[in-house]
């Protein structure tokens, strides 16, 4: 059988205040379009359809239709909540998904049956997969054994709680002559950030070791981290990564989606199909000079200036590169901060603390300090 293996679109993503709709709009419909020529009997989209747990009204109709156009491919879809996503919403939708032929899972229940999907190809050849959305460690491990527990104690118990879990509903994998799948929202041990996640679900309190995945699984297909990668498991395993970059520290990843041949008798086959219909990410750096020798006018632009900071300089980058998304003084250009301040900021006045910073910033342009001082005392008065 073959299988389209997807995660992570974000849809709804603003990147320093630029909605990239038209974007998404174009990475799903060449997804779509990928979907239709590699003519897939399973496609898994592994978690994170959204960006925010409270998606727009033309982000919900775009995944939707999304979805819709996959199945329609003649595709089985199975598509899992992720981290961002807000499971009990997506739950909401499964009248409709149901209803559309697409297997929708948001949250955990109580039923885990419901987590334990079964199909068959077009040729005959049996399948299920194991659809586990992102599960929290606060929502596994009780808030009573949290304050109990060490971090350590606190990380070890969700890793076997999600053990125990998997094994649990991977107990029919024991029968043979069936493709066994599963598809889960996490982070492993030992796999590689892509640059762009929400730190606070990618630390080690969230990560899983390779363990926890059944040796008798033919694939399993994973989301949470954007870069496509394989990671070393007793079975199987990859990330998809995102179909499009969705921030500046996953500039130098390559967007794809993964396309896995895989039989009963025969081991999962895998190839990545670049997704290219976004714009990529870069980062530039030197001074307005250099910068005004730069031509990229299909990327979003993070701008590291080699000047002196200065008001108006950040509308001069614009001015010279619309991309620019993101307009920063270059570090090098800093002064080197030492761990120790050079001065206590308790007992000191706000314009002080404001005249050092000016200073570590390296910034003398004139009137700055009397423009700072006018509106503290404006500011001070009305109080």
């Amino acid at each position: 059988m073959r299988i389209l293996h997807t995660s992570d679109w974000h849809v709804g993503k603003v990147l320093k205040g630029r909605n990239r709709f038209e974007e998404h709009t174009r990475v799903l419909a060449q997804v779509i379009e990928i979907a239709r020529a590699e003519k897939p009997d399973l496609v898994i989209v592994a978690g994170d359809l959204y960006d925010t747990a409270a998606p727009t009204a033309d982000a919900t109709r775009l995944v939707t239709r999304a979805l819709s156009a996959l199945r329609q491919t003649g595709a089985r879809v199975v598509a899992i909540g992720g981290n961002h996503d807000n499971g009990q919403a997506l739950d909401a939708l499964r009248p409709w998904a149901d209803a559309a032929g697409i297997e929708l899972r948001g949250s955990v229940r109580d039923n885990l049956n419901d987590l334990l999907i079964e199909g068959m190809t077009e040729g005959g050849e049996r399948w299920r997969v194991v659809a586990l959305p992102f599960l929290s460690q606060r929502f596994a491990v009780r808030a009573a054994e949290m304050y109990e527990l060490t971090e350590a104690e606190a990380h070890q118990t969700y890793a076997d709680l999600m053990a125990r879990l998997l094994a649990k509903l991977s107990e029919p994998f024991a029968e043979p002559g069936v493709v066994n799948l599963v598809t889960a929202h996490l982070t492993m041990v030992g796999a590689s950030a892509g640059g762009g996640e929400r730190e606070a679900h990618t630390i080690m309190g969230y990560a899983v070791p390779a363990t926890v995945f059944p040796p008798n699984a033919h694939y399993v297909a994973l989301g949470h981290l954007h870069r496509a990668q394989r990671v070393i498991a007793p079975c199987p395993t990859r990330y998809s990564g995102s179909p499009l970059a969705i921030d500046f520290g996953e500039e130098e990843n390559v967007c794809s989606v993964a396309i896995v041949d895989v039989s009963v008798d025969k081991a999962a086959q895998v190839r990545d199909v670049p997704v290219t219909s976004a714009l990529t990410l870069r980062t530039v750096r030197g001074t307005l000079e250099q910068l005004a020798t730069v031509n990229l006018p299909d990327a979003w632009l993070r701008v590291l200036v080699r000047e002196a900071p200065r008001p108006g300089l950040r509308e001069d980058v614009q001015e010279m590169l619309p991309n620019a998304l993101e307009v920063r003084i270059d570090p090098d250009m800093l002064p080197e901060r030492s761990g120790a301040r050079s001065a206590e900021r308790a007992g000191r006045s706000p314009r002080e603390l404001f005249g050092d910073y000016l200073d570590s910033r390296g910034n003398a342009e004139d009137g700055v300090r009397e423009l700072f001082d006018a509106l503290y005392d404006e500011v001070s008065s009305t109080q």
